[in-house]
């Protein structure tokens, strides 16, 4: 229905029913998107000014009225007055020009509005009281500061290992791993590999990397330049993700870079702090950056990404005992945890208590983290109260992981994302202070952040086809993606700002260890003590997170293997033969402090959880077993 009124609005007009709360609701809204563009009237107030409308048509439906007189109504209405924020648009576009799109939105207007309880019930059910457009304030600046945390807990616990994972006298040294790859390829391991230790490479440069990231890391906590500070982190922590080799390849690490990269688009560009701390219900500074939802869209994208890929992978992966649905379409197995809280890398004391649960429990536990991490990751995308729900499962998953196993920083990464989910309303931010944020008030409309956001959208449209496509391999793990995005994206891996992810796709169902022992004689055997993997069966599973013990991980992985192919385990055994103090003050205990043996080994033993009567009789936390010799003796004359 179109008709024209003769007292012309100086500006668009919205004309509603002031004695409907439902619409009172959305009109609020309506009126935040539009930002002052047009008015907005109840038909109480204004139905006298346009005698061509009838009272019974206002009492139906919204009216909207163009400064040249022209009058719309009901969904029509709805989107032509939207249609004045530049992002909203495409609503009109679509109701002119899209087929059905007209109709199926008519439609759904004269239902909503017979039935105008129903959708207020929902609206409560779906956003609380509060459905105006969220903002972010609160969530950006402390998402930023608890990166600004995990950084500091990274660069950290690398620092206090750096000299024996790849100093100079390191198990593999990255002053002699550089050079051997720029003389096998040649230019292109620069391009392979960027990193700022081909400039320096020594242990001084090393601890300058490591140092300078903690420095940066705290003014970032204090929230001192972020943008830049997160530029310059995300090379720092890349330069020794690509030195440390093997060492620093764990997902957390990739994780921790595709983060801070993609946060220096969320971060405000500006020097000085507003203020130190803004606390849940206080309001913050009038002032300041806008929070870009360009950058926001790509943060909660990944943990979408992240979520969803690491249930399906889980699904599509072949191992049973994450469950299937067998030809009666039922569920069956779910029995991961029957193994993993003793097969993983590092178990805490926690694990074995949960060890010893029900194994119904157990199989509901699996269940639990599938629906978490396939399906609640979709209400990432939902109006406020299923976003917070989903944040509160993400949460809740992550702590339970952290209780029962040693993951470093990977769930205080994946909580920090779940920040980005709770809005300014949730917090009892008063709006007033926080909506110049969104609607480009005079802070927010720096040339500097005019830059960011074209950069921000120049970054979605380079990397939403590989997280698209990278999404669908988790479904599809044995096909393989276009030339010309396979090729594109091997020109970004190295810098590990877009990355597939799933941990524990195949479920580890035994536990070797490799047990290292000296000799002097080649008679008597003395091991080698870790700090935090299984050795000493009396030895409770320790807890060490977020700190990452990298070289006891790395011990993990390579009971997998052979010995062949874990070239940085000789190099252990060389520095322990040498007797190098950087390598040997990453153990818990050297049996030969004085001098180092003249002889080393490997052991391989099955290690498993003991039972509570076992515990109660020995007192040990582990049973072992040894199987077989995994790396022969090696004397200190073979390494002349």
């Amino acid at each position: 229905m179109h008709l024209r009124v003769s007292n012309r609005p100086p500006k668009p007009l919205m004309i509603w029913d002031g004695e409907c709360h439902f619409c009172k609701r959305w009109i609020e809204r309506w009126r935040e998107i539009t930002a002052g563009k047009v008015d907005y009237a109840t038909y109480q107030e204004a139905a006298a000014r346009f005698p061509e409308i009838p009272v019974e048509q206002f009492q139906r439906a919204v009216a909207f009225i163009e400064p040249n007189g022209e009058a719309f109504f009901a969904a029509e209405a709805v989107y032509r007055s939207l249609g004045y924020r530049s992002s909203r648009k495409w609503l009109v576009w679509s109701y002119d020009h899209l087929p059905g799109f007209a109709a199926i939105s008519e439609t759904a207007y004269k239902f909503i509005a017979r039935h105008r309880s129903l959708g207020s019930t929902f609206t409560r059910l779906l956003w609380g009281k509060d459905v105006r457009p969220p903002t972010y304030s609160w969530a950006r600046r402390w998402f930023l500061r608890m990166l600004g945390l995990i950084y500091l807990i990274a660069f950290v616990s690398l620092w206090v290992q750096v000299d024996g994972l790849v100093g100079s006298n390191g198990m593999s040294p990255v002053g002699q791993f550089l050079p051997a790859v720029r003389q096998q390829v040649g230019p292109v391991a620069y391009f392979l590999l960027p990193t700022l230790c081909w400039f320096d490479s020594s242990n001084t440069f090393l601890h300058f990397l490591c140092g300078g990231g903690v420095v940066l890391s705290l003014l970032l906590i204090f929230g001192i330049a972020p943008a830049l500070l997160l530029a310059v982190l995300f090379v720092f922590y890349l330069s020794l993700a690509i030195a440390g080799q093997v060492f620093l390849n764990f997902q957390w690490d990739v994780l921790l870079l595709e983060i801070g990269f993609l946060s220096i688009f969320l971060a405000p560009w500006r020097l000085w702090p507003r203020d130190l701390i803004w606390w849940p219900g206080t309001a913050p500074p009038i002032t300041g950056a806008p929070v870009s939802r360009a950058g926001l869209f790509l943060l909660k994208f990944l943990l979408f990404k992240l979520m969803l890929m690491s249930g399906v992978v889980k699904l599509t992966s072949g191992d049973d005992s994450w469950g299937w649905l067998n030809q009666s379409f039922h569920w069956s197995a779910l029995t991961a945890l029957d193994y993993h809280y003793w097969s993983q890398p590092l178990p805490t004391v926690f694990a074995w208590w949960a060890d010893k649960s029900p194994e119904w429990f157990k199989h509901f536990s699996v269940a639990f983290c599938l629906a978490v991490e396939i399906v609640v990751p979709f209400f990432i995308w939902a109006p406020r109260r299923p976003r917070l729900v989903a944040a509160g499962l993400i949460i809740f998953l992550q702590i339970i992981i952290a209780l029962t196993g040693n993951y470093c920083f990977f769930n205080l990464l994946t909580i920090a994302l779940c920040l980005l989910l709770i809005d300014d309303s949730v917090v009892g931010t008063d709006r007033r202070a926080v909506r110049p944020h969104v609607t480009g008030a005079p802070g927010g409309r720096g040339l500097p952040n005019r830059l960011c956001q074209y950069v921000t959208i120049a970054v979605i449209i380079v990397t939403l086809p590989i997280n698209a496509w990278l999404i669908f391999s988790a479904f599809k793990p044995q096909s393989r993606p276009p030339g010309w995005l396979a090729k594109f994206y091997e020109q970004l891996e190295a810098f590990r700002i877009v990355n597939g992810y799933g941990l524990f796709r195949v479920m580890t169902k035994d536990r070797g260890e490799i047990v290292i022992e000296g000799s002097t004689d080649g008679i008597e055997w003395l091991p080698y003590e870790f700090k935090w993997k299984p050795g000493n069966v009396k030895r409770a599973p320790g807890w060490c997170a977020p700190h990452q013990p990298r070289l006891d991980w790395q011990m993990w992985f390579a009971a997998l293997d052979a010995p062949e192919q874990n070239p940085w385990l000789v190099g252990l055994i060389v520095r322990l033969l040498e007797g190098s103090r950087d390598v040997t003050g990453l153990l818990a205990h050297d049996p030969f402090p004085n001098k180092p043996p003249h002889y080393i080994r490997a052991m391989f033993y099955r290690y498993r959880f003991t039972t509570l009567e076992e515990r109660r009789q020995t007192g040990a936390w582990w049973k072992r077993h040894e199987l077989r010799e995994y790396l022969p003796a090696i004397s200190r004359d073979q390494l002349h």
